[in-house]
């Protein structure tokens, strides 16, 4: 279930980010300060509202997506996807570990021109400090729809921390997060 939302900042900004399983993205995602709310779905593809069956199959070329709803005068978007850029693989196209297809794909749906400016500068400074030794591939798309991902993939982590999967992908990528970014961490997450 989505994150619940009583009190949202007057301003906030969306973001949709695609890079491998998106229960890595919403995982990570939830604990960072400044986002207000995560939502997995799928963006990018044909037909609408497709199922989960079907962007697996990898024929719809929709990819998993996170849409990522923060407060612009806490996190900024390039410093949300810097993030990004940390807990997930940019330079292998349609891939991430073990899962491969096109719904794996790295990708930023741009919701605005401040955003492709800001997500072409970010590339741009990862690719100049040679942080990876591959180049990014990471496409860098205009909005797309946002369909939601069935019920039971919202905050999967959370619910599911024992299951396989989660164990050895997801928590890797969480506490990879919180190592990196512990000044970065939600109050109650770096407390705990």
């Amino acid at each position: 279930m989505p994150n619940a939302t009583p009190n949202l900042p007057s301003s906030t900004e969306s973001a949709v980010l695609g890079g491998g399983c998106f229960w890595c993205l919403d995982a990570v995602f939830r604990e960072l300060a400044g986002v207000v709310m995560v939502e997995s779905g799928y963006a990018g593809g044909h037909p609408a509202n497709p199922s989960y069956e079907a962007v697996c199959s990898g024929r719809t070329g929709h990819a998993e997506v996170v849409r990522v709803t923060f407060d612009p005068a806490t996190l900024a978007f390039a410093d949300l996807l810097r993030v990004f850029f940390t807990i997930h693989d940019p330079t292998t196209r349609d891939r991430q570990g073990n899962d491969i297809g096109t719904q794996y794909r790295s990708v930023i749906f741009c919701q605005t021109a401040a955003q492709r400016d800001d997500a072409l500068r970010v590339v741009r400074e990862l690719e100049a400090a040679k942080i990876f030794s591959s180049p990014i591939v990471t496409e860098i798309a205009g909005a797309a729809p946002f369909y939601a991902a069935e019920g039971y993939h919202q905050d999967y982590f959370e619910r599911n921390a024992q299951q396989p999967y989660c164990a050895f992908v997801v928590a890797p990528k969480v506490a990879k997060f919180r190592k990196v970014f512990a000044d970065r961490l939600k109050r109650q997450v770096a407390s705990t």
